[in-house]
């Protein structure tokens, strides 16, 4: 069975993955379809073999999906993982992620996220960046907003940057500054009022201060640890910025092996924003991370408070299994809080472990009267 599986994954990557010797021109079409397949199979069933002699350890998958908002489409993940100490094992190697995205509706993502850890774990650099285009819904800002059947179509580019850079202060306690760069660009209004007097295009460019303590065994697969942030960024107009806000942003997750084969992980996200903040710039809901299975951006404010807790459970060899239960709340000012506009979401996926420790996830997610698929790289959260 899991054979058949990676066979469906990454047929698309046959110019990669069929790296054998070459086949004389009297080899026949059925030897060569053999080749491919053997070629795939011995590929993907090494893949998730530790190897620490290699200085860079690196592969790459792809395959179909389906969402309702951007329909089907094929995607491609790839990782690596590496060490800048290769004689210190104890520390969890390095990671970089590349992923590519492209589908019917004529959306497309590229991007890529790592976390370099440092000897002795002394610094380490979190990066994040990515290109998109994407044909989406604006429904306006507000919780009123969302709930409406009435909304506008346009088309959306973004471009985002940002980059962490971190000092230990003490055990697992990290002291750094941050810098994010964001532009958004929406245009082809199907109803531009819902706009009001907000800007199509928003530039965003920040820089501010993270206070974290990171325990975790594994960066993008936790089996145990605690993850907690405090960032404050701040985005005035003298260094570009279309509008003068600041956004303060407070993360707490938890891991725990609770029987064998069983992780449970727990996630509690506050995004809050202060000062004149653009319609695009707004803390949102929805995304392959958090509060899976709402339409992105469908439910948008100044402040956003998202909790979720996730069982993962291996179930045989490279295969696993996950189910989440959560809930999001968006919110003007805290006056203004009201627990009857809690969004619920729930939902299940499947895991296969592409490298070790590092797993594909295919999600579905449920929220308010809608649903999503998600196929990427690394665990949500």
């Amino acid at each position: 069975m899991h054979k058949v599986l990676i066979i469906l994954l990454v047929v698309c990557n046959y110019g990669i993955l069929n790296a054998q010797k070459p086949t004389t021109e009297n080899d026949t079409t059925k030897i060569e379809k053999k080749n491919f397949i053997k070629s795939v199979i011995e590929y993907f069933e090494k893949s998730n073999e530790v190897n620490n002699d290699k200085r860079f350890d690196f592969s790459i998958i792809g395959g179909p999906h389906y969402s309702s908002d951007t329909k089907f489409g094929i995607g491609m993940v790839a990782s690596g993982l590496y060490r800048m100490d290769r004689t210190d094992l104890s520390i969890s190697p390095s990671n970089v992620s590349l992923y590519g995205d492209i589908t019917t509706t004529g959306a497309f993502v590229v991007g890529i996220s790592g976390n370099t850890l440092f000897p002795k774990l002394n610094y380490r650099i979190d990066a994040d960046m990515y290109f998109s285009y994407r044909p989406t819904r604006f429904w306006g800002v507000g919780y009123e907003a969302g709930r409406q059947d009435h909304y506008s179509e346009y088309d959306n580019l973004v471009m985002e940057l940002k980059f962490d850079f971190l000092k230990k202060m003490a055990t697992n306690t990290y002291l750094g500054f941050t810098t994010n760069v964001k532009n958004v660009r929406g245009k082809g209004f199907d109803d531009i009022s819902l706009l009001g007097s907000e800007k199509a295009k928003t530039t965003a460019v920040g820089a501010g201060l993270i206070l974290s303590y990171d325990s975790r065994d594994f960066i993008p697969n936790p089996y145990k640890g605690i993850y907690a942030k405090a960032e404050q960024i701040f985005y005035p107009k003298f260094i570009g910025s279309s509008y003068n806000y600041y956004t303060t942003e407070l993360v707490f997750r938890h891991y725990r092996q609770v029987w064998e084969g069983g992780i449970l992980a727990f996630d509690l996200q506050g995004v809050l924003n202060w000062g004149n903040v653009a319609w695009n710039m707004m803390a949102d809901t929805g995304s392959s991370r958090q509060m899976r299975g709402y339409y992105r951006g469908r439910y948008r404010d100044k402040n956003l408070i998202q909790s979720q807790i996730e069982l993962r459970q291996h179930v045989y060899r490279r295969s696993g299994a996950v189910i989440w239960a959560g809930a999001g709340n968006v919110f003007p000012k805290f006056s203004e809080f009201e627990w009857s506009h809690t969004l619920p979401t729930f939902g299940i996926g499947y895991r296969w472990e592409f490298k070790k420790r590092v797993n594909v996830r295919l999600d579905y997610g449920i929220g308010k009267s809608e649903s999503a698929f998600y196929f990427n790289i690394n665990e949500a959260f």
